[in-house]
């Protein structure tokens, strides 16, 4: 029995007379995530992505890295069948036998995109329900709870008959937005912060700032593991490691401990944004949420802000904690993220930060430091990870 993937789309329905865009944007999307996985046709019409197999593709897995492509509603796993009622209804029975098997209810969906078909799709739906009975007494129709809906949809090419569809990643896809870097810790909120904008078409840099010896490499090597999960998502990440003890310790050394933290963000925003413009970014990504540290109130965030020209993405801003965490378990990096291992602003944490600076103090303190010859020694010295989906 031929079976296929229909993915039926989201918002990208709406674009109007750039949704060609972000159609062709999708399907680039979607060869890159089944490379390796053996051929695949791939074409698109009445709002519907049709992927074929051939012979010897991974179908199963496929299903599970498209499930992760972002711009897509619903997929579902489909049997292709003749337009003819006869192979429909034996269709239904030989494809979804198991789960009709185990169900006790079931109502029967018809979509009639082909209007050549001579029956409606009420009468599709009403002949294929009197069938299913028939073949299997364990079941009744409930057409407002069931546990099972049988899909018929008979469109130009041919009749698909399916389950219960599978829901998708939503957004739009991945390069539609422009390029963002986030600015990623191995901790739990910018990884979802990166999923978040990822989700709106934006592909991703990324910028992690280590600091041995005060950090190990366990601890750069679990902010791998975190974008490789997110790459899932967001597909190709690169990750640009900056060595950024030597910042940190001239900070400690000059400047007053209050300030630390602030003048810290603020080095990381200058830092993170020549590597940004240097990899055609348009704007810096950070996992902040307003109040949730010392550094994340309102005063804090201003003087931050204040040590970048380019447009600062926070998507996390007005969530609580418990809210990000239910995405980082979605997403499937909270485990990783609550590894042990160290994190650079970890490092040096004043025992007193001021939560309400003002930026003149900042900018005072900052005069102590040769703020461009820092800045230029730690980008001289970054390393590239590539971070494939």
């Amino acid at each position: 029995m031929e079976e296929i993937i229909l993915i039926k789309l989201g918002e990208m329905v709406l674009k109007g007379l750039n949704r060609n865009t972000f159609e062709t944007a999708l399907i680039k999307n979607i060869r890159r995530r089944l490379n390796g996985l053996g051929e695949f046709d791939i074409r698109t019409a009445q709002s519907t992505v049709y992927v074929t197999p051939k012979e010897g593709a991974d179908l199963d897995t496929a299903v599970e890295k498209i499930s992760k492509i972002f711009g897509i509603a619903t997929l579902s796993r489909a049997c292709v069948v003749k337009k003819d009622m006869p192979e429909i209804l034996k269709a239904a029975e030989e494809y979804l036998k198991i789960d009709l098997l185990s169900a006790k209810s079931f109502k029967v969906e018809s979509k009639r995109s082909d209007k050549r078909f001579p029956l409606k799709s009420p009468q599709i739906s009403a002949q294929l329900g009197e069938y299913l009975l028939d073949k299997f007494p364990n079941l009744h129709v409930d057409v407002h709870n069931p546990e099972i809906i049988v899909r018929v949809e008979i469109r130009d090419f041919a009749a698909y008959v399916h389950g219960q569809p599978i829901r998708g990643a939503g957004g739009i896809p991945v390069g539609t937005g422009g390029k963002a870097a986030i600015l990623i810790s191995g901790g739990i909120d910018s990884p979802v912060a990166a999923w978040t904008m990822a989700k709106r078409g934006l592909e991703l840099t990324a910028v992690h700032f280590a600091s041995p010896p005060y950090t190990s490499e366990r601890a750069e090597q679990k902010v791998v593991s975190l974008l490789q999960r997110v790459s899932k998502y967001a597909g190709h990440i690169n990750m640009f490691t900056v060595p950024f003890a030597k910042i940190q310790e001239e900070i400690l050394k000059k400047c007053p401990e209050e300030l630390f933290t602030l003048i810290m963000r603020r080095f990381m925003m200058r830092v993170s944004e020549k590597i940004a413009r240097r990899e055609h970014c348009q704007a810096l990504i950070t996992g902040e949420s307003l109040g949730q540290v010392a550094s994340q109130t309102l005063q804090a965030i201003v003087c931050t802000d204040a040590a970048a020209d380019m447009p600062v993405f926070r998507p996390l801003i007005g969530m609580d904690k418990l809210e990000i965490i239910d995405i980082s378990r979605k997403i499937d990096t909270f485990d990783i993220s609550i590894q042990p291992y160290e994190d650079c602003c970890t490092v040096f944490t004043p025992k007193h930060p001021r939560t309400r600076p003002e930026l003149q103090y900042i900018l005072e303190a900052e005069q102590a430091l040769d703020c461009d010859g820092l800045i230029e020694e730690c980008l001289n010295n970054v390393k590239l990870t590539k971070i494939r989906a």
